[in-house]
Formats: C-alpha cells, sequence, structure tokens
C-alpha cells in the first residue's frame, strides 16, 4: 500500500518529498498530490512502523539527512500458492470436464495425477470421464484445454513428454506447418537470387545495365 504509506509518512514525519518517493516506490509528483490534498480520494495513512517495515531510528536518520535512502526493514510478504488443486475460477469450473476429455482421448499415456495437476481436478473425476460414468458424459465434449484457459501450453508439452519418456514412447512432433516452412524458405531463397540478379544489372555509376539475352536466332538476325 504505496500511496497509504507516503501518507502517514508525509503526515507524521519530517522527510522530503523525495526520500518519501523513492521508499514507497512513487513518483515525487505523487506525493506532492498526497502533501497538497489533491490526490483523487483522501488516503488513509498506513504506519510503515507498526507494520515492521520501518523503524524510528531509520526515519530520524533520514530527517537529519536529505540525502539520506530509507532502508525497509522487511518486505511485504509474498503471497505463495499452496499445495493442492490448482484453483481455477467459478466461470471456467464447467469446462474442466471437456479438457479432461481431451486430454485422454489425445494423449492417453498422461497419468491420472498428471492430468489432476494440469486441470485441477481430482483422480475421482477423471476416472469417472475415462470409464463415461460421469453424471454428466452425454453433454461432455472435448475440447483443448489450453484453449479453454484451463492449463498453458507449455505446462501441457511439459506433462506430454513426461508422460512419453516415462512410457517409452516418442514424443510427438507438430508437423503442421512443416508444408508452409519449406514454401516459405523456397520463396525467401526465390527473393534472395532475384536480388542478387537485379544488384548485379546495376553500374557502378547507378544506371541500369541491361543484362546480355542468351543468343537466339532472332538476336543473331538483328546483329
Amino acid at each position: 500500500m504505496p500511496h497509504a504509506t507516503a501518507s502517514w509518512l508525509v503526515d507524521n514525519t519530517a522527510l522530503s518529498f523525495e526520500q518519501i518517493a523513492d521508499f514507497c516506490g512513487l513518483h515525487i509528483l505523487e506525493v506532492q498530490a498526497i502533501a497538497d490534498d489533491t490526490a483523487a480520494t483522501k488516503l488513509t495513512g498506513r504506519d510503515p512502523v507498526r507494520a515492521h517495515e520501518l523503524t524510528l531510528e531509520e526515519i530520524e536518520k533520514g530527517q537529519a539527512n536529505a540525502d539520506y535512502r530509507l532502508r525497509m526493514t522487511k518486505g511485504p510478504e509474498q503471497i505463495r500458492r499452496t499445495k493442492g488443486p490448482r484453483y481455477t475460477p467459478v466461470s471456467k469450473r464447467q469446462d474442466k470436464p471437456d479438457g479432461i476429455s481431451w486430454i485422454i482421448r489425445n494423449h492417453p499415456e498422461i497419468t491420472d495425477g498428471a492430468i489432476s495437476n494440469l486441470i485441477g481436478t481430482t483422480r475421482t473425476t477423471i476416472a469417472a470421464i475415462r470409464d463415461r460414468s460421469h453424471w454428466n458424459i452425454a453433454n461432455i465434449t472435448p475440447k483443448d484445454p489450453v484453449t479453454l484457459g484451463l492449463t498453458t501450453q507449455r505446462e501441457l508439452d511439459a506433462a506430454v513428454s513426461k508422460a512419453a519418456k516415462s512410457a517409452g514412447l516418442e514424443a510427438p512432433v507438430d508437423t503442421r506447418l512443416e508444408g508452409d516452412r519449406e514454401a516459405l524458405i523456397a520463396e525467401l531463397r526465390t527473393q534472395r537470387e532475384q536480388a542478387a540478379r537485379d544488384a548485379e544489372a546495376i553500374g557502378e555509376d547507378g544506371v541500369v545495365v541491361p543484362t546480355r539475352a542468351e543468343p537466339t536466332a532472332e538476336n543473331l538476325f538483328k546483329r
């Protein structure tokens, strides 16, 4: 809460705006606006001393020396993901069976545990979809879980590669763009050769030199 902290420091200390801006990670003009009460909303100050982010000794050092930069005692605690199923927004939970069905159909080598980690579901649900005993099996349509936003392409590829390695299979390679790739390479090669011919046709003085035509009966007759 950098703005609330800045508001408290403005009201309760003699620190310069530059010191407060540096400590809170704000622009000095934002601190100026807070001090002038021209901010969009009136902020409720947040005491960094009570939050154990700043000590009174550190504030006194800053007030005694305008060039001193305050040091934070500890940073804000980072929110860490706890163990357990992946959290899925409520709006996407109804898509889970479709994603599970897609993985089971296209990558049967992936274990139920890996699917559970990817989609954030239970093994009971996976087993029910696998043996088609799920209560809503008639309405389940296999859909790519990446497209549904249930996982990322990188995570899915890693799970497929790991499962293939464990099963002694060769990881699948996407060859859908090979034809386009070869066509693009051929087109670029043709463009490069044409550019080289055009460069040879231009003389040192910038005048276009006509390329010598192949000898034909018509050319010989004109000569």
